[in-house]
């Protein structure tokens, strides 16, 4: 495993634990998640990127795992995430140069499978 990849392996099971014990929280969450991403002035593609932007910012290893997949899902590109990972960078001076390569290194990991499969080339295809 890889640092994306581990990193979700690593809160799979203490999340789903959690999601028992406070369904509603999550239930709430899950709301606000499926709204804020949902297409509206700015695509999905550009709001995966401002919420890794964020998830450096915060440095929060999760984030980064979680939006660095769904980022690639919806498009992204390692170039594009570098760009958008450079802005957190220039944002957050010192802790954006580690959190932001660990953000590139997600993407670049998912990007990676996601161009192992055809259903996901084919799926890939429809963002670009």
């Amino acid at each position: 495993m890889t640092y994306g990849s581990s990193v979700r392996e690593e809160l799979r099971d203490p999340t789903r634990e959690l999601r028992r014990a406070i369904p509603t929280v999550y239930e709430g969450y899950k709301q606000l998640h499926d709204a804020a991403l949902a297409d509206g002035a700015l695509d999905v593609k550009s709001k995966e990127l401002i919420a890794l932007a964020i998830a450096i910012t915060r440095e929060c290893d999760g984030c980064i795992a979680a939006h660095a997949h769904a980022a690639v899902r919806h498009g992204v590109t390692p170039a594009e995430a570098a760009e958008a990972i450079g802005v957190a960078i220039l944002m957050n001076g010192g802790p954006g140069t580690v959190y932001g390569p660990r953000a590139y290194a997600a993407v670049r990991e998912f990007h990676a499978d996601a161009s192992l499969t055809p259903a996901a080339a084919a799926h890939h295809g429809q963002h670009a």
